[in-house]
């Protein structure tokens, strides 16, 4: 199909709000004309003007089956002309969703015993919100509600999912957090350890202020603790060594509900199918979404652990009906899009796949920029990874912001055909390509990566910086 580009860009400059995009910029043409996405394969897409990119990002890391995937478009499609809508209230449901609930508790990390529905992560961490708060208003415990989250945390953009978010600029003339939402220290031992300390001991102060945080709220006042396996726009930040098994001896001393956040990280992208699994962490509620349905559709879900669901069972007879849902959940294309995806998943292995092309892609970063005078970390595991820049490597010291250099290592890629993502919170350039990726597209991947690093650096040494 041959569109009108001048027509498309006026409209979409005339009528769309969009996200994370400054507003002024955009309606007065300083950012220039919008991106018109027109076509997907693989781990490539197009816009309006033919040009070509490597989605060196899977969209906002979730399309992980890879673009053009006529399988799923085929599920979406035949359920659409079956039964396109019906709700899910008041025990209603369909083949699809009841097939994809069972799939999903069958093969999600910890003893997992229901799947509640919405369309994003952010709204299916205000549900587990208000499980939580649900939760101990039923065992006796009204105090028990609030929830804390750690900096550089990534748990949506909504009311109380923002207000878990730990980046100040998500907050910022939005009137967040909210007093319920508390925030602990950030698990980066690059940045966060003292000279000398090794992860483990960093791990473990981690786990001590933690405690400590607690003990100060008042445990009956600390309903649960929300986290990443792995931080991800936050910085792409895996967990130091014995990070999560100090964490979760903490929040099991003062009896708090751990959920795991694997939107991100959930079916494959850490190399395990969850990122809980790859780390030993044993939640009480799962947050997923993205790789659910690999955004062919908009689907998300909290999975309710065992140890929560039979406290809301037992308490139906004293307040009700569970009184909480959406007009979408469960919506059956979604479950339709989920089960198709899955099974791409599990018949192409891309668990096995983000392992082992992950490994080499970590390598071959780690090859390719570790020894550069501007590089402080490589770092990374499966096929999501970070290099973060530095002034200066020998005494950690950031550059300059205003000379924001992630954003244009970002925009020199891009101009070379690659879409790596210019990290919040530092120079950082982050990758999370579809786990369909293979070994000789991590070498284009990298290659790309490694030009326009070189390219921004020959710029700061004209500039007259001593790099």
């Amino acid at each position: 199909m041959t569109i009108n580009i001048k027509d498309i860009s006026e409209k979409d400059r005339n009528a769309v709000l969009h996200p994370f995009t400054h507003l002024k910029d955009f309606a007065t043409g300083k950012l220039g004309e919008p991106t018109i996405v027109e076509t997907g394969k693989g781990i490539r897409i197009q816009d309006a003007h033919g040009n070509q990119f490597i989605d060196g990002f899977a969209g906002l890391y979730c399309v992980n089956v890879g673009y053009g995937r006529t399988e799923v478009a085929e599920a979406i499609s035949r359920q659409a002309y079956r039964l396109a809508y019906y709700h899910s209230y008041a025990a209603h449901t369909t083949d699809e969703l009841a097939i994809l609930s069972d799939r999903l508790v069958k093969m999600a990390p910890g003893k997992m015993s229901k799947v509640f529905y919405g369309m994003s992560g952010s709204d299916a961490n205000e549900t587990q919100a208000k499980l939580v708060w649900y939760y101990n208003n039923l065992r006796g415990k009204p105090n028990k509600k609030k929830i804390i989250s750690r900096e550089r945390g990534y748990h949506g953009c909504s009311v109380v999912s923002g207000s878990m978010t730990g980046m100040s600029f998500y907050h910022d003339n939005m009137d967040l957090p909210l007093p319920q939402i508390v925030h602990t220290g950030v698990p980066h031992h690059y940045w966060g350890a003292t000279p000398g300390e090794t992860e483990r001991e960093f791990s473990a102060r981690r786990a001590v202020e933690l405690d400590q945080l607690i003990e100060r709220l008042g445990p009956d006042n600390v309903g649960a603790f929300i986290g990443e396996p792995v931080l991800g726009t936050g910085g792409i930040m895996p967990p130091p060594e014995g990070y999560w098994e100090a964490i979760q001896t903490v929040l099991k001393k003062h009896d708090v509900l751990l959920i795991a956040d694997e939107v991100i990280t959930g079916f494959g992208r850490t190399g395990s199918m969850f990122g809980s699994q790859h780390y030993g962490i044993e939640p009480d509620l799962i947050t997923i979404a993205k790789g659910l349905t690999s955004a062919y559709f908009p689907l998300s879900a909290a999975i309710v652990g065992e140890k929560v669901y039979a406290v809301l069972e037992d308490g139906a007879d004293k307040v009700g009906a569970f009184s909480h849902g959406y007009t979408y959940s469960g919506h059956p294309i979604g479950a339709a899009a989920a089960n198709a995806v899955l099974d791409i998943v599990e018949k192409e292995d891309l668990p096995g796949n983000a392992h082992d092309v992950g490994a080499f892609f970590q390598a071959q970063l780690k090859e390719k920029f570790s020894q550069l005078p501007i590089v402080g970390e490589v770092r990374g595991v499966g096929l999501m990874a970070a290099i973060e820049f530095v002034a200066d490597r020998d005494n950690r010291k950031r550059f300059d912001p205003t000379l924001k250099i992630g954003a244009r290592i970002s925009k020199a890629a891009r101009e070379r055909g690659l879409i790596a993502r210019a990290m919040p919170h530092g120079d950082i350039l982050g990758f999370a390509p579809p786990l369909v990726t293979t070994k000789a597209e991590v070498e284009e991947i990298v290659g790309i990566a490694e030009s326009a690093v070189r390219f921004v650096m020959d710029e700061l040494t004209r500039d007259g910086l001593n790099i």
